[in-house]
């Protein structure tokens, strides 16, 4: 049985027009992703599609687990094999699940599979997968899928030597770092000590106080500028703003240095002035700021404690206060010193009052100086995505969105761009059908490119 026909998800000839002659073929910026750059530069090869599929993807643990799923054939020791079968046992069920087009879509891309991942078909599936992943590597994934451009997510101290080896080497696209400070945001964690060490440690500087931090920061941030790094990422609770002295961060500082427990309003205070701080160094460096926010992290803490974070026990969180986002963006503008932001909420009951906040900072500077990040995480599927669009486009200026990303731990992941710019083709051909747009093909083609491509091309300043 063939899945997943050419017109997959357009369903108007205008959205079939936009997305062949305008969006399919398009280079593809990814600019931020969870992948490794040192299986980048190390070319790295799977032995089994399972490794490479299910290695470290948790939005199909999560749904294993939902199906009853023993651990041991999601992150335990069963064989490859064994827990490819499971996969193809919990697929069928995902029906409305983007898993489902997602896992289509990279078996037919990659593996030139257009058949339907079942039980039954699973042993066939798994030779197939497994015979052409002797002749590919994760290099070799990235120019199939027509990538540019990818941003990987980089904490201040790592030394960034596989972007240095990527860049000297011939491979044709450009690998570069983003700055994921979170570690230095978080002084509440009990290891927040031990990674100032480190941090000192890696910038040479001695950090004893608030001042010298700002030192060390500045330092690792020029040697990521130097490196290629042009935006920096940080994942948030939510964007707080509890102002502060200097004096009184100072103070903050030398408390936590010295063991004592810090209250919830010096923590608070803390993190706003290291954020307003950082986010002024972005707006001189020419950088774009993201903020991720709206997450419960960890929610499971049996589960966090045998297999640790990132492994499916997140959710959506319900503190997202807007008059704080604002007051800290308005500290910003007000001082001239806003940098390029990128807000994602993992909340869609976000997606409006972020679409009326960026409204409130645009300036001359640059055309979607503030953006509405893309359909995050659980809002990355079907609804999430038009639900997002059509926040933007009600209320903001969709025609500047600087388009998709792929948030994803797994090289065949750069599908997700296809599946966004169907579901835009799609949103975009059906407001024509409908007769809410002009059929203009020249500006509305125009506008589905800088969507895909153009706008973070130049957004970025890559």
């Amino acid at each position: 049985m063939k899945f997943l026909k050419d017109d997959f998800m357009l369903h108007s000839d205008y959205a079939k027009k936009l997305y062949f002659e305008r969006a399919k073929d398009l280079p593809i910026i990814d600019y931020h992703c969870h992948i490794e750059a040192r299986d980048i530069a190390e070319d790295k090869k799977y032995d089994t599609i399972t490794s490479l599929w299910l290695g470290g993807d948790h939005y199909k643990w999560r749904q294993m687990r939902a199906c009853g799923i023993e651990e041991k054939y999601i992150t335990g020791d069963a064989s490859d094999y064994d827990k490819f079968l499971k996969w193809a046992e919990v697929l069928p069920r995902l029906i409305g699940n983007p898993l489902y087009h997602w896992s289509h879509l990279e078996l037919k891309k990659y593996f030139g599979y257009d058949g339907v991942l079942t039980p039954e078909t699973a042993p066939e599936v798994w030779e197939l997968c497994n015979r052409i992943l002797k002749n590919m590597s994760a290099k070799d994934i990235i120019l199939s899928s027509n990538v540019k451009i990818i941003c990987t997510t980089d904490d201040p101290v790592d030394s960034l030597q596989w972007h240095k080896q990527i860049s000297d080497s011939d491979f044709p696209v450009k690998v570069l770092p983003a700055w994921r400070p979170d570690k230095i945001l978080d002084i509440s964690s009990t290891s927040f000590n031990s990674y100032i060490a480190q941090l000192s440690k890696t910038s040479c500087i001695d950090i004893s106080d608030w001042n010298s931090l700002k030192m060390a920061i500045k330092n690792r941030l020029q040697y990521f500028k130097n490196l290629g790094c042009v935006l920096s990422d940080h994942s948030l609770p939510y964007v707080m703003y509890h102002p502060a002295t200097e004096d009184e961060i100072n103070e903050i500082l030398l408390s936590v240095f010295s063991g004592v427990t810090l209250t919830s309003e010096q923590i608070s205070k803390y993190k706003t002035m290291c954020l307003l701080f950082m986010a002024e160094e972005y707006h001189t460096l020419g950088w774009a700021m993201q903020l991720h926010y709206g997450v419960m992290r960890n929610t499971n803490t049996k589960m966090f404690d045998l297999i640790g974070a990132d492994t499916g026990f997140d959710c959506i969180g319900d503190s997202s206060p807007i008059s704080q986002l604002s007051q800290f963006l308005n500290v910003l503008a007000t001082k001239d010193t806003l940098p390029k932001t990128i807000i994602y909420s993992l909340n869609p009951n976000d997606n409006t009052s972020i679409d009326t906040v960026i409204g409130c900072f645009q300036d001359e500077t640059c055309a979607g100086k503030l953006q509405h990040g893309a359909a995050w995480w659980f809002n990355d599927n079907k609804d999430g995505m038009i639900n997002h669009l059509t926040s933007l486009s009600n209320i903001g200026t969709i025609g500047n969105f600087i388009g998709m990303l792929t948030d994803s731990r797994s090289f065949l992941s750069y599908t997700r761009h296809d599946y966004f710019r169907r579901i835009l083709c799609e949103y975009f051909g059906s407001l024509v059908e409908k007769g809410e747009y002009p059929k203009d093909y020249d500006t509305l083609g125009k506008i589905v490119q800088d969507i895909c491509y153009y706008n973070a091309e130049k957004y970025f300043n890559f």
